[in-house]
């Protein structure tokens, strides 16, 4: 089993939640894989700060849904089996189809402007390689569409399953080809938002959902 890496970031203060953002992007852009443990004595040594940031970052860390704490074991960076991933893309294709059969078509002009300028800024990230801003981008895309659902419940459950898959979701992020398909998808889902048909809006929306989960399936079943 993987441990973190314990190089220590110098000449930055960090608290609690400055830690758990480093540790997060570590590992939505795979530095650190799945299964591999997180200590406090490793946090100190790499961010130096009191072991109350390091616990309180690991805390940060777990309700987010990336790390697990286990009795006895400590904190590991969540690895999901491959059954653990249909029943959470299950979940996830049942939101997100009826978020999207709920939304008014065709959609408001002000909607369409504001997923299309999220839509340019998701493709110069991926072009540019920034992937922190490649991920925000692309989570806030689809949470402003299903937004347009007019149930605040039911875009609260699709975001909690967006972070429940994000392990699943990471494991694309290093491929550009990847996110260039996602971003055509988007593309797409910005087309049909100008339409009527509610259905191939929702089929779309679960279709853009398998790429990431057949990769990780993949991985799963390598290691």
């Amino acid at each position: 089993m993987q441990t973190l890496n314990e190089s220590r970031e110098d000449g930055i203060e960090h608290d609690d939640l400055s830690i758990a953002r480093a540790l997060e992007e570590d590992i939505i852009f795979g530095r650190l894989a799945p299964g591999t443990r997180l200590t406090e004595d490793t946090l100190l040594a790499r961010f130096h700060v009191t072991r109350h940031f390091a616990r309180q970052a690991i805390v940060q860390l777990e309700t987010m849904g990336i790390v697990v704490r286990e009795r006895n074991k400590g904190a590991t960076v969540r690895s999901l089996t491959a059954r653990q991933v249909q029943e959470i893309y299950d979940v996830r294709e049942l939101l997100q189809r009826q978020a999207a059969l709920w939304i008014k078509l065709p959609a408001p002009e002000a909607l369409i402007e504001e997923l299309l300028a999220l839509h340019e800024e998701h493709g110069r990230h991926i072009e540019s390689g920034y992937l922190r801003g490649v991920h925000e981008a692309n989570d806030k895309f689809h949470l402003t569409l299903f937004g347009a659902c007019g149930n605040a419940h039911l875009v609260q459950s699709i975001e909690l399953y967006m972070r429940l898959s994000l392990p699943v979701r990471a494991n694309s992020m290093s491929s550009k080809e990847s996110l260039r398909i996602s971003h055509e998808h988007h593309r797409l889902m910005i087309e049909m938002l100008r339409g009527g048909d509610n259905w191939v809006l929702a089929q779309l929306c679960v279709d853009h959902l398998q790429p990431s989960k057949k990769r990780y399936l993949a991985y799963v079943s390598e290691n």
